[in-house]
């Protein structure tokens, strides 16, 4: 979850609104509301506008006034956040099981790395992702703004009447909104809703966090928002530098080793052979990066503790820690099948020509 301009990764992945009294617990959620039971669902405002959005994918442009009549969802992303990677099987649950019965889901792409500005990279993940639902290609914060946003993911409401009746940010509330568009949806005269709740297999980077054991944050490597540098060499920003790592690194701290450039938006790297190494406590390590505009495949090498990660191994690295990186994108680098415990993670690019931009953890 990112709080404009940039992003968080503790707790629920989101700063929520108190719980209320008349709110259903937790396990009447999960279960089922009781018989007749109705979820408080005020008015909250009215459905902004799409009319800044740079591009559609999936659909012709979309309006209020045009999908009056029917309840819409909109959801807030951008293709690297791992937070909504993580709410994503959920959405798109909804999207398909609710369709026929009035549900319009409308997906807000707002880029926040510069490279999820480029129309190719988005359709190219929203395939991946499979996102089949109409999604607007919102550049320039435009449609951002006129929702005053400010989360990835952000998961807003509307009724019939194009009211705001429900909103959520960051991850988690399955349940609770999942009853919200069944109530919307039946206050709107739609018969045979299957008020059971749908149930999702998600894989790899979709998988929820373990939060009992995640103990490390979203960690830029870009100057502007970087924080834990502990490189033996203090950073040079915009030029060229050769790195020597830290013989030992703090919890959440990170260094670099090798000729690597430190810039504004991500560490690049400037001849092969250059590492990355990160001392965390979580489950999972990822890591948003891609080849430099125009470059090729980068292979890769991932080790924990000095070791190669073996049944470590993130979905996108194999057994034997090798991996490559073909375009710019999250991936998952380690996921431990063991007891978690601080641990040192270490990448390193066989191929000059990488930018690494931030780490999550799951």
């Amino acid at each position: 979850m990112v709080n404009e301009p940039h992003s968080e990764d503790r707790g629920s992945g989101a700063a929520t609104e108190p719980e209320r009294a008349d709110r259903p617990g937790l396990i009447r959620s999960i279960v089922h509301r009781l018989a007749g039971e109705r979820l408080a669902l005020p008015v909250e405002g009215r459905l902004a506008s799409f009319a800044g959005a740079t591009r559609w994918l999936n659909s012709e442009p979309l309006t209020p006034e045009g999908l009056r009549g029917r309840v819409v969802l909109v959801d807030f992303w951008t293709y690297t956040c791992v937070n909504w990677l993580r709410t994503l099987p959920y959405v798109r649950a909804w999207a398909a099981r609710y369709a026929d019965a009035g549900l319009t889901v409308v997906g807000v792409h707002t880029p926040e790395f510069g490279f999820e500005r480029d129309i190719d990279n988005v359709i190219a993940q929203s395939r991946s992702l499979a996102v089949e639902y109409p999604v607007a290609v919102d550049n320039d914060y435009a449609v951002w703004r006129d929702f005053s946003n400010h989360f990835w993911p952000a998961l807003y409401l509307a009724d019939v009447d194009g009211r705001l009746r429900y909103h959520h940010f960051g991850e988690g509330e399955y349940a609770m909104a999942e009853m919200a568009i069944q109530q919307l949806l039946l206050e709107a005269g739609a018969e045979g809703i299957d008020q059971d709740l749908v149930m999702v297999e998600p894989r790899g980077l979709e998988v929820a966090a373990d939060w009992q054991t995640l103990g490390s944050p979203e960690t830029y490597l870009g100057y502007a928002q970087s924080t834990g540098f502990a490189s033996a060499d203090r950073a040079r920003f915009d030029r060229a530098h050769d790195y020597t790592a830290a013989p030992q690194l703090p919890l959440n701290y990170w260094d670099l080793s090798g000729r690597w450039t430190v810039a504004q938006h991500a560490a690049l790297l400037d001849q092969p052979g250059g590492r990355i190494a990160f001392e965390f406590h979580a489950r999972d390590v990822n890591l948003v990066m891609g080849p430099v505009p125009g470059g090729g495949p980068i292979p890769f090498r991932v080790f924990l503790d000095g070791q190669v990660a073996g049944d470590a191994a993130g979905t996108d690295v194999a057994a034997d820690g090798h991996g490559t990186v073909p375009d710019q994108r999250c991936y998952q680098l380690i996921r431990q099948r063991g007891p978690i415990a601080q641990r040192r993670f270490e990448i390193e690019f066989l191929d000059a020509g990488v930018e690494a931009y931030c780490f999550t953890f799951g």
